[in-house]
């Protein structure tokens, strides 16, 4: 396998920002990635997937060291579901479709989303009212300092908001290099959520997998830029959650403030929407903006640094504080 000195970045993030690894390769199975791991001498490494929610703001003196593991499989079946084992390489949209050509319930709110299948369960992805712990089964994962596979349960991953136990307790321990996802032979609908159920009238279909699937597809792409055309990582920032008695004392200066209440007596509240109060949609400097359709959007127009994308994702948190007194966390990884 061979390891490349002074590598390019820039094609390996959906933000399209210029960085270089020190050094860099490839690995298509757990043996290539042990060997990698044992020539770089245990130096400084990062694992990049389908670089959609990362940004790179300096040059990484270390090894980066791509995830190519491919493969989708069915591994088992029982009265109720199907399971599907995909390499952590595959792209993740590539994923959904082959679930939902086989009638595959659970993955269809999570279609179009950027990324590869190993960061689903790290980052427990989610979207219009589905989160990746909802159709997860088990993963594999390869230990830096065991030298060996292990398997994790759900309740081993330690699901939470945009959480898991490989982002923090574990964090750079880990390579995952395959996931088990559980999907369901009948599907149990999630229509309610965003403007999926108007979609849906618009599209005048009979409800199903591929309806649902379709108009989450229609919706992300009026609404979001792709990567391909405008460099991004979708969501910047996580949408925060706060007590029940802030969120009426923020309710009753802005009565139309969205507010999702969770088991726990706390308010999800939608960044994007205080950001866009905030005065920061459309916002422009250079080559850095704010997308003018979604708030919650860092964009790169061309040729922005990742210090201009981070400087202006510093002013927006500054600016939703001192407005709300809301503290925005990012959610994309900052190198």
């Amino acid at each position: 396998m061979e390891i490349i000195e002074n590598y390019s970045l820039k094609r390996y993030n959906t933000f399209g920002i210029e960085g270089i690894a020190r050094y860099f390769g490839r690995f298509t199975n757990e043996e290539e990635l042990a060997e990698l791991i044992e020539r770089s001498g245990r130096h400084d490494m990062m694992f990049l997937g389908g670089g959609s929610n990362i940004l790179f703001t300096k040059n990484y003196d270390g090894y980066v060291f791509r995830n190519e593991i491919m493969g989708i499989d069915v591994v088992k079946e029982d009265l109720e579901h199907i399971y599907v084992k995909a390499g952590a390489g595959e792209n993740w949209h590539k994923l959904v479709m082959y679930c939902i050509e086989r009638n595959l319930a659970g993955l269809e709110n999570l279609s179009l989303i950027p990324g590869s299948v190993g960061a689903s369960p790290m980052q427990n992805i989610g979207a219009y009212g589905v989160e990746i712990k909802d159709v997860f089964e088990q993963l594999e994962a390869y230990s830096i300092k065991d030298k060996k596979l292990f398997t994790f349960s759900h309740a081993d991953c330690e699901f939470g908001y945009r959480e898991s136990i490989f982002k923090n307790r574990y964090k750079s321990q880990f390579v995952i290099t395959h996931v088990v996802f559980r999907l369901n032979k009948n599907p149990v609908y999630h229509t309610s959520y965003g403007a999926i159920q108007e979609e849906l009238e618009k599209m005048n279909q009979d409800l199903s997998i591929q309806a649902i699937s379709q108009a989450v597809i229609n919706i992300r792409q009026s609404k979001l830029p792709d990567p391909a055309v405008i460099g991004n990582a979708g969501s910047f920032f996580k949408n925060p959650t706060v007590a029940g008695e802030d969120y009426l004392r923020l309710q009753h200066s802005y009565p139309t403030i969205p507010g999702y209440p969770q088991t726990d007596g706390r308010v999800k509240l939608a960044a994007g929407w205080m950001i866009e109060q905030a005065g920061w949609k459309g916002y422009r400097k250079g080559d850095a903006g704010c997308h003018e359709k979604q708030a919650l959007v860092l964009v790169n127009y061309g040729n922005a640094t990742g210090k201009e994308i981070y400087d202006l994702s510093s002013a927006i948190k500054e600016s939703v504080h001192k407005k709300f007194g809301v503290e925005l966390e990012r959610e994309v990884n900052i190198i």
